[in-house]
């Protein structure tokens, strides 16, 4: 079998990985096995990078194009597949073994990566704060340039307002994950719901200062730091 190649954001962080979306195949990709290298790109080079291999584009919230990572080259079968999502779609297909959508849960995941989303998105601000701190200056200011595209500036890292909003958001999906009753958000089944919830903690965890993540993990009795450290565990990355 030939090598994936996963195409990733640089930052100045020990191991460059930082960002929530080029996680999840990362993630997928190590759970299934799956024989992969890190393409890693300058932030501010993103956009033509992507496009000079081809990759497709993806649709801002004012309808213009823009690429981003993570992309996926299969050499096995010549996919070049764009957005996070439609990358775990692609690999349950191509590589079912160990499933990601067990018991055709694939459109209720999709609906479930859909509503995680917008409960914390709201709260990003802060976030993006921290994570252009941990960019090069080129990168800083073209991810500020980009990103306050959807979630408008200023940004501010201690905006009391955004911190509620995201324990908020949290709350309800621990409520989500109480109503299964068990470890995972499909109970005792591991799933890509899980993978979708610790990329995001792990991007805080990456980006965020020390204290601000001790906050997020004291939240619902220490459930999101066990949630991160169970999924990473499961996906052979701990």
């Amino acid at each position: 079998m030939q090598t994936l190649v996963l195409y990733d954001a640089l930052s100045n962080l020990p191991g460059n990985n930082f960002s929530a979306n080029p996680a999840k195949p990362r993630f997928v990709l190590s759970y299934k096995g799956l024989p992969f290298v890190t393409a890693w790109v300058e932030y501010s080079d993103i956009s033509i990078a992507m496009r000079a291999i081809g990759a497709k584009p993806n649709k801002r919230s004012d309808g213009s194009d823009f690429c981003t990572v993570p992309v996926l080259k299969d050499p096995n079968t010549g996919a070049l597949i764009s957005d996070s999502l439609e990358i775990a779609s692609y690999l349950e297909k191509t590589y079912p073994e160990k499933a990601i959508f067990p018991n055709n849960s694939e459109s209720l995941i999709r609906e479930f990566n859909s509503a995680h989303i917008r409960l914390i998105l709201p709260a990003f601000k802060s976030i993006f704060v921290r994570s252009a701190g941990i960019l090069s200056p080129a990168s800083a200011k073209f991810f500020i340039k980009v990103r306050s595209i959807d979630i408008p500036l200023p940004w501010d890292a201690t905006y009391d307002k955004d911190w509620a909003l995201l324990e908020k958001g949290f709350n309800t999906t621990y409520e989500w994950y109480q109503k299964t009753d068990g470890k995972w958000y499909m109970g005792d089944t591991f799933s890509y719901a899980d993978i979708i919830v610790a990329c995001y903690l792990l991007w805080f965890k990456r980006v965020l200062k020390e204290d601000e993540w001790v906050r997020i993990s004291s939240w619902n009795g220490g459930k999101w730091a066990q949630v991160l450290a169970d999924v990473e565990k499961e996906c052979g990355l701990a």
